[in-house]
């Protein structure tokens, strides 16, 4: 059952590496695993088979969602909007209040702690707009091999540093539809050096974060909160009637519910 459930965790973090507006590191934190993850990755072979234990169906359920169930919610953000992402914002408020509770319990709260959580959701809400002010044009186009590089390791950020948008990243460098087309059709011309740059860059930026915890833990935390609370403004649908907006509230009530739900199985 554990392997089931840290699978199905997985496919929601690889579909958070595909859906516009959605970070994997967003569902890390959903899910209660966020620190744990980069302890796992970073020290693996301090504690091998535990870790490996614990790595496993993560990468699993990231190969399912990034290769099938991508395309599985992108159908329902597209069909069933309101709902879908009424969930997704109960799921992002319901791991709230267990990480601040996680984080003051190491450290004591002080003041500035906000400075750093206001800050990171500022960024978070800019990178939205900036997302919307956007367009897609779907294909794939010929870039070159470097350059598909480089924009995987920069990817890498959005990853790693939850509420801080892959799709954001890509449209910017203007490797999306590219990135996108190439999950859906395996061309590995394209995915390869992505990933190569992804992998890189996922190291250095998980070496930082991991840096950053360690030295600065209560301000990091607070700015990790901070960035997942930004990526909420992404998720808000129009709503334009008051069945929508009971709608939105019962979806919402579900997803908060569910997310506590994964912070006591964690």
């Amino acid at each position: 059952m554990h392997f089931i459930i840290s699978c199905l965790k997985g496919i929601a973090i690889g579909a958070g590496a595909i859906l516009p507006g959605i970070s994997s590191g967003v569902f890390c934190v959903i899910f209660g695993i966020y620190e744990k993850l980069l302890n796992s990755i970073l020290y693996f072979f301090k504690d091998i088979k535990n870790n490996f234990k614990f790595l496993l169906p993560i990468v699993v359920g990231v190969f399912i969602g990034v290769l099938i169930f991508s395309n599985f919610l992108n159908y329902f953000f597209i069909n069933f909007p309101i709902q879908t992402k009424s969930i997704f914002i109960g799921l992002i408020l319901g791991c709230i209040p267990p990480l601040i509770k996680q984080c003051n319990s190491k450290t004591p709260f002080k003041i500035t702690n906000l400075l750093f959580l206001l800050v990171s959701f500022s960024i978070g809400i800019l990178s939205v707009f900036l997302e919307n002010s956007l367009s897609i044009n779907y294909g794939i186009t010929n870039f070159d091999f470097k350059y598909l590089i480089l924009s995987g390791f920069i990817m890498s950020i959005g990853i790693i540093v939850p509420g801080v948008s892959n799709t954001i990243i890509l449209m910017l460098m203007g490797v999306y539809p590219t990135y996108l087309n190439s999950v859906s059709t395996l061309y590995f011309p394209v995915l390869i050096p992505m990933g190569i740059g992804i992998f890189f860059g996922s190291v250095l930026f998980m070496i930082l974060t991991k840096f950053l915890l360690e030295h600065f833990y209560s301000k990091t935390f607070y700015s990790i909160i901070g960035f997942s609370l930004g990526s909420i403004f992404v998720l808000l649908p129009n709503i334009s009637s008051i069945t929508e907006i009971i709608l939105f509230i019962l979806c919402m009530f579900l997803g908060f519910t569910i997310s506590s739900l994964f912070q006591t199985a964690k």
